[in-house]
């Protein structure tokens, strides 16, 4: 059986595009999953990559609650904010050819992750002073392929082992209301958690490298985090006004599960079409309560709705050395009320340059508008959410940058 593979040159110029492009999508993603490098058709590759991303959300209109924890307009804190913060999204992966029709490869990744950091001087402190979400996944995914009709038909499946990490910090007790008793503290709470759990991947592609013809459909599991463990640190409130101490917590989520199609084409001598489709199960993360002890402590609360991205962009071949792509993407935003995650449109580009047939070099970059709207109370599974604050947002603007570098033989 012949092991064809596909040999389209501009494979890898659309892959760093797709990743810069949807760098900044809904929910807790960041890098998301990524197989791509299962399908280079070199016997062993090696390849890392990193992106940057700058969201530029800023908030305005600001209200802090009365009658919850105080209202801090009229205490002088501010009525806008900068929310986002930039962050790197890395990604390191190597890949062997097993046989004739076997190939595998190994990948270090960060999918998922959030950094919101608008801080304690603004008058919704008593929803967020800071939060950061961090991931760490470890995959292997193997495909078995064989011959279809003028093409080749690949089954896929692997599995991952993801750790995950992060903290919540809010204004629990404003700092007037401490100095006016002559206590000492910031007033702020903090909450840590750590979590960890397993999951799979399966799917199938199917390629006709005379054509450059690619259609692959792979789903991921859901990762469960059956115990996931913290504390909620108290310790600069002072203990007259509740606080004082460091209490333990634990609970339960899953990252959601998600199914996503690509499909790319020759269109034309040294011209390539592609496009995706992802769907991303955000709406399972809805309010995620902490215990100790049996008795809620606190909660983690979200409200997300799924999550979908469309992408579609074509690629051209300048020269044998040198190829590139144009891309365009929309993800529909996973706020529902409640959050300033609106839907994003945005504009990727990228080139591949092969200064020899055993290196590839990926420069990306995209440019993107975060869409307006506001966020208020919401009800989620019974409880009124997000009434700490209200807000508005305008049309922000997202950027983000990514390189890498391919080795293969």
């Amino acid at each position: 059986m012949a092991h064809l593979k596909i040999k389209a040159t501009l494979v890898a110029a659309l892959a760093t595009t797709l990743l810069a492009s949807a760098a900044h999508a809904g929910g807790l993603e960041r890098g998301g999953y990524n197989i791509d490098l299962l399908f280079d058709p070199s016997t062993y590759a090696a390849e890392a990559a990193a992106t940057y991303v700058n969201p530029q959300r800023e908030l305005n209109n600001v209200n802090d609650m009365p009658g919850v924890d105080g209202d801090l307009n009229d205490l002088g804190y501010s009525s806008s904010a900068d929310e986002t913060e930039g962050y790197w999204v890395p990604r390191v992966g190597v890949k062997a050819g097993i046989g004739d029709a076997v190939d595998c490869i190994a990948d270090y990744s960060q999918p998922f992750g959030a950094h919101t950091n608008p801080g304690a001087n603004w008058a919704g402190a008593n929803d967020n002073v800071e939060t950061k979400v961090n991931s760490d996944n470890y995959a292997v995914t193997c495909s078995y392929s064989f011959d279809m009709g003028p093409g080749q038909f690949r089954v896929i499946g692997g599995g991952s082992y993801l750790e995950m990490d992060g903290f919540k910090e809010r204004l629990v007790v404003n700092p007037f209301a401490i100095a006016n008793l002559g206590l000492t503290g910031t007033g702020i709470g903090r909450l840590d958690l750590a979590g960890e759990g397993w999951g799979w991947r399966a799917g199938a592609a199917y390629e006709v490298p005379e054509y450059a013809f690619r259609a692959s459909l792979v789903y991921y599991s859901e990762v469960r985090l059956d115990e996931v463990t913290g504390a909620v640190d108290l310790t600069q409130v002072p203990a007259l006004l509740g606080g004082g101490g460091i209490i333990p917590v634990s609970g339960a989520t899953a990252m959601p599960d998600s199914i996503e199609l690509k499909v790319q084409s020759g269109i034309a001598p040294d011209w390539l079409a592609f496009g995706s489709v992802k769907w991303v199960d955000w709406s399972q993360l809805q309010r995620i309560p902490f215990y100790n002890g049996g008795v809620e402590i606190t909660s983690l609360d979200l409200g997300y709705r799924d999550g979908w991205t469309i992408t579609g962009g074509v690629g051209h071949k300048f020269s044998e050395k040198l190829s590139g792509a144009l891309s365009v993407t929309w993800d529909r935003g996973t706020s529902k009320g409640y959050g300033t995650q609106t839907d994003t449109w945005t504009l990727g580009t990228g080139v591949s340059y092969n200064p020899t047939e055993n290196v590839e070099f990926r420069l990306a970059g995209a440019v993107g508008i975060l869409t307006s709207g506001s966020s208020g109370p919401i009800t989620i599974e019974g409880v009124t959410v997000g009434n700490r604050a209200t807000y508005d947002f305008d049309n922000d603007l997202v950027t983000a940058i990514s390189t890498s570098v391919k080795i293969k033989f």
